[in-house]
C-alpha cells in the first residue's frame, strides 16, 4: 500500500524571516538617498515621535542590545542625526535625542515605513493585522 507523503506544515519564522528580508531591500530601495543601514532606520524610526531614549530604552525597542546600538549610535552622531547626552538624575544613563536634521530623517524614514505598511496590509483587515501583532508579540516574548 502506497502512502503519500505530506508536505510539512510552513515555517512561520522562516516565512518572517523572508519578509523581514525582502522588507528590508525595499525599505533600503526607497530610502536609498539617504544613505541609513537597516539598524539606523530601525533606531530613526524608534525616535521619530521625538521622545528621547536611554541606550537600554531603544535597545529594548529595536529588540537590539545596548552594546550591539552603539556602533549604529556612533555613525548617527557622525552623520548630525542624534545626540547623546546625560540624564537628568542619572549620570550613568545616556539619553539619546534627535536633532533637527534627525528629525527631518526619521519622519522620511516613518513615513516610508507607514506607506510600505499601507501597500502591504491595506487589504487585509483590521483583525488579520491584530492577529499578526499577536504573533510577533508571541515570538518575541519566548526569545527573551
Amino acid at each position: 500500500m502506497k502512502t503519500e507523503s505530506v508536505p510539512p506544515a510552513p515555517s512561520a519564522l522562516l516565512a518572517l524571516q523572508r519578509a523581514t528580508h525582502a522588507t528590508l531591500q525595499t525599505l533600503a530601495a526607497e530610502l536609498v538617498d539617504l544613505d541609513l543601514t537597516p539598524s539606523e532606520t530601525n533606531a530613526l524610526a524608534n525616535l521619530a515621535d521625538g521622545r528621547g531614549r536611554t541606550v537600554s530604552e531603544l535597545g529594548a525597542a529595536i529588540g537590539s542590545k545596548p552594546t550591539t546600538l552603539t556602533g549604529v549610535l556612533d555613525r548617527l552622531e557622525r552623520r548630525g542625526h542624534i545626540t547623546r547626552g546625560a540624564l537628568a538624575g542619572d549620570r550613568r544613563s545616556v539619553l539619546i535625542e534627535l536633532t533637527p536634521s534627525g528629525r527631518t530623517t526619521a519622519a522620511a524614514v516613518l513615513g516610508t515605513i507607514a506607506d510600505l505598511e499601507r501597500r502591504a496590509l491595506g487589504d487585509l483587515g483590521p483583525e488579520k493585522v491584530a492577529a499578526f501583532h499577536e504573533v510577533l508579540r508571541a515570538l518575541t516574548e519566548a526569545s527573551r
